[in-house]
């Protein structure tokens, strides 16, 4: 058993579900509104059981993962322009930004590396999975983790039965490559279609906030219900009235299997 088994094992040992706050969207397109002092934002759902962020942000609240029971600190090891959604890019070019060793020394207790596949032209699509394999091979030496995220390019605009085909491809594809769990979207009734073909445990993210923030807890709900080992969500958690009264209800939900409309009205959320 080496280090990158042992922190697997801590997170999703015993069928562990997780609930992780992304917090890294700064990286690709500014602060949206409630992110601009992280530090603040961290502290206040250290309740999570992993927080998401880049390496330069993670210095500034550091001392969140200083103590025991701390949540696991997972730090994005690339850049991606399919992310940049102000943008419009069309294309999903992915660069290294951060070492998995590097990442291991800044505190990380996991990395994550996303992926856009099924680009315009088949040559970058070759050069995301190579950057995604050295990667693998990378955290293989470092004893650390590695989350995939398979996310194409105008994933959130897409028919869902567009987004079905390439997130069931994308999936197999990254776990093949050699990822130990996976964040993407969650995508309704094929959701389950991927979990069984997926051999790695994959975690919905919440994309875009929800109008409502129940809707927020029912998107989680089903996808576990689907067989998603937890979830990874980012503005539906820190955009929402009060963030960590909606993680609290959140956690309920993933973690112990609470009934979302049950657990709205309990935390008294939108």
């Amino acid at each position: 058993m080496n280090g990158e088994t042992i922190r697997f094992q801590r997170f999703f040992g015993n069928g562990q579900k997780a609930v992780i706050v992304a917090v890294d969207h700064g990286m690709f397109s500014g602060p949206p509104p409630g992110f601009e002092d992280l530090p603040a934002v961290v502290t206040a759902l250290e309740a999570a059981d992993g927080i998401l962020m880049s390496a330069g942000m993670a210095k500034h609240g550091r001392e969140v993962f200083c103590h025991r029971g701390a949540p696991a600190m997972i730090l994005r090891l690339n850049w991606g322009t399919q992310l940049c959604t102000q943008w419009d890019y069309q294309h999903g070019y992915s660069v290294p930004v951060l070492s998995p060793s590097r990442a291991l020394a800044e505190g990380a207790d996991w990395a994550l590396a996303g992926v856009s596949l099924r680009n315009i032209d088949e040559a970058t699509d070759a050069d995301n999975i190579e950057v995604l394999a050295r990667l693998v091979d990378e955290k293989c030496q470092a004893g650390i983790p590695l989350i995939g995220e398979p996310f194409p390019v105008n994933a959130e605009d897409a028919r869902p039965e567009d987004l079905q085909e390439l997130i069931a491809i994308s999936c197999r594809v990254v776990a093949e490559i050699g990822v130990n769990a996976i964040k993407t979207f969650y995508t309704g009734k094929g959701f389950a279609d991927i979990v069984r073909s997926t051999p790695v445990p994959i975690l919905a993210l919440g994309a875009r906030k929800q109008k409502r923030e129940r809707d927020a807890l029912e998107l989680a709900a089903s996808a576990v219900r689907d067989g998603a080992r937890g979830v990874v969500f980012g503005r539906n958690v820190v955009m929402a009235r009060e963030p960590a009264r909606f993680l609290d209800a959140l956690l309920e939900v993933v973690k112990a299997g609470r009934d979302p409309d049950q657990m709205a009205s309990q935390y008294n959320l939108s």
